[in-house]
């Protein structure tokens, strides 16, 4: 008996959803991602943990939603942090990187951007400039609210932020 009836229409709904949810499905598979619905607090959609797992929040998705848009595009988010690596997970710089590329997925789910705070964030050059990251920042707490503490991440990647810290420069 299949332990997580939901993770091979949930594969399904990603791989027909284009190329992202394709390279993402492939990811996971190759690198063997455990997925788990648990519940959170309530500012958390989805999580991935150091353990290279992914965990969908249960007080906002449950396995008879895998076809939901949103839910959709977090697992693209979490696995894009994923990918990232510990350091760059953990940064400003790697959430502007998972929000644009779940929003930018959902987006072409649905769409259109949730607001225009995300599609302003989502307009932002990915790049290492500090300002630019503080202005995410605050673009991300605007929108997801002050429980999301963004503010508690370094803009950088840590040994990157650490050599800015050093050095001053980027």
């Amino acid at each position: 008996m299949d332990k997580q009836p939901w993770l091979t229409p949930l594969f399904e709904h990603l791989e027909k959803s284009g190329e992202i949810g394709l390279q993402t499905v492939r990811y996971l598979r190759e690198k063997k991602t455990a997925i788990s619905f648990k519940k959170d607090r309530s500012a958390v959609g989805a999580a991935w943990t150091p353990l290279r797992a992914i965990k969908i929040n249960t007080v906002h998705f449950s396995p008879e939603q895998i076809e939901n848009p949103r839910l959709l595009s977090l697992v693209v988010h979490e696995a894009r942090h994923l990918q990232q690596g510990f350091f760059t997970a953990l940064s400003v710089y790697g959430e502007l990187d998972a929000w644009q590329v779940d929003f930018n997925f959902q987006k072409a789910l649905t769409g259109e951007y949730p607001g225009p705070i995300i599609a302003e964030l989502c307009a932002l050059p990915l790049e290492y400039d500090r300002e630019l990251l503080k202005h995410a920042q605050t673009l991300m707490q605007a929108f997801a609210g002050k429980g999301y503490r963004i503010d508690l991440l370094p803009l950088y990647p840590l040994p990157r932020e650490i050599r800015y810290r050093l050095t001053g420069k980027a």
